[in-house]
């Protein structure tokens, strides 16, 4: 058995009664995890796994594939969606699919991790900004090495990734609604 802390950063559902969550930890990366039974009420999981829910997780290693068993989630700062503007959680999951789609599975991300977890810790706290937005994509490029000087964040983002993620347009009208000042 691994144990980790990690931040959930997307879930879907495996089978009727379980899921496929992926967690970001620092020592393991990104990591996919099936959850079974999760959707079940009377789950030791239930209200366990939200999104940008930072937990203790312990889980096993597959051997046969990238896709493991969680065994145990002890939540350590929730993310009460419901407390937060929703700018707040359009901008969160645009963090999650940024994270998600920069990072390899099993590859150490210590320093993404600690950005994740600074980002998701302002969103709990503070109004959802442009600024955080493009303090985040900054960070992300400088931490992956893919930011030239004269490049624009984005622009390396979108040249590593291959595409900018579809959460991004989403996140930017919320925050212009939030504001009322236009964004691009």
């Amino acid at each position: 058995m691994e144990q980790s802390e990690g931040i959930l950063i997307r879930k879907s559902p495996w089978s009727e009664t379980s899921l496929i969550v992926t967690w970001l930890t620092p020592s393991h990366g990104k990591i996919r995890l099936v959850a079974q039974a999760a959707r079940r009420p009377s789950s030791p999981l239930a209200g366990c796994l939200d999104l940008f829910f930072k937990a203790e997780i312990t889980f096993a290693i597959s051997r046969k594939s990238d896709l493991h068993r969680l065994s145990e989630v002890r939540v350590t700062e929730p993310f009460d969606a419901s407390c937060v503007p929703c700018a707040n959680v359009f901008l969160g999951g645009y963090f999650a699919e940024l994270v998600d789609a920069t990072t390899e599975p099993g590859q150490p991300a210590a320093d993404i991790y600690d950005l994740l977890v600074r980002a998701t810790a302002f969103l709990r706290s503070r109004p959802a900004t442009l600024r955080a937005l493009e303090h985040f994509e900054n960070e992300l490029t400088h931490i992956l090495g893919i930011r030239e000087s004269a490049q624009a964040p984005l622009l390396a983002l979108e040249s590593y990734c291959g595409k900018i993620p579809r959460s991004r347009p989403a996140a930017l009208q919320m925050l212009s609604m939030s504001d009322g000042e236009p964004r691009s």
